[in-house]
């Protein structure tokens, strides 16, 4: 195989890999809290010396990293839902065990009167335990700093916003989540002056116009990197069957 199959394969892969990542993000537009990924490339030099021939550059595929940007705030009404607002992450425990980060805070009561996701993480407090609100507390109301009153003003609990410096080296967990990727639990350092939005819920940083856009360069890439591929084949074919047999 020469080099510019081997340029048309390594860019091939790389797109594909962006596309996986883009259709992502597009999957999860209307997901709370959801941060977005972008995918990172570089050349690869090869030098003449080290292959014989001219100098050859090649498309390597270096990971992604997530974007941070906080997301539009949408006002919901819903005394339980919450949006941070700046530094600092939610902490859930989710229905395997694992422990995750992350910022959709569309938050309800389930039958036990525990604070959970709509997928059923439960919501850590600032020591790092799920959060229960007794079932006599009246209507609740989430303080800027993250506290949990009831309705005679009493603090039942405190929402957990926490610190992750090392996020980017995280992988993703359904809904927007992260932890760590070999598996451990988080370090769970509160942030030390929290700030929270009641009734108010982060929305996804994607914007769907950039990301369709982006997705349809990634295919017309793709398409142009598999063409030349075919192109190489064709010629390769045309020049063994000129070349006729060897005895």
């Amino acid at each position: 195989m020469d080099n510019s199959s081997y340029i048309s394969l390594t860019l091939a892969s790389s797109l594909e890999r962006s596309l996986d990542i883009t259709a992502n993000n597009l999957a999860n537009v209307n997901t709370a809290g959801f941060k977005g990924e972008k995918t990172l490339f570089e050349s690869y030099l090869l030098r003449p010396s080290e292959i014989g021939k001219d100098d050859v550059f090649f498309s390597l595929d270096s990971g992604s990293y997530m974007d941070p940007a906080q997301g539009a705030l949408l006002a919901t009404g819903n005394p339980l839902d919450a949006a941070v607002l700046g530094e600092g992450w939610f902490g859930y425990q989710t229905p395997d065990g694992r422990t995750g980060l992350g910022r959709n805070g569309q938050f309800v009561l389930d039958a036990d009167g525990m604070l959970v996701t709509a997928g059923g993480a439960q919501v850590l407090d600032a020591g790092g335990a799920p959060i229960q609100v007794p079932e006599d507390q009246g209507a609740v109301t989430i303080g800027s700093d993250g506290t949990i009153s009831n309705a005679a003003g009493e603090a039942v609990a405190t929402i957990g916003v926490f610190e992750a410096p090392d996020i980017q080296s995280y992988a993703r967990l359904p809904g927007g989540m992260f932890t760590p990727a070999d598996g451990s639990a988080p370090p769970l350092q509160p942030v030390q002056a929290p700030r929270l939005a009641q009734g108010h819920l982060e929305q996804s940083n994607v914007e769907p116009v950039i990301e369709m856009t982006r997705m349809m360069g990634i295919q017309r890439a793709y398409e142009r990197a598999m063409t030349l591929l075919d192109d190489e084949n064709s010629l390769r074919r045309d020049t063994l069957q000129r070349l006729g047999p060897t005895g």
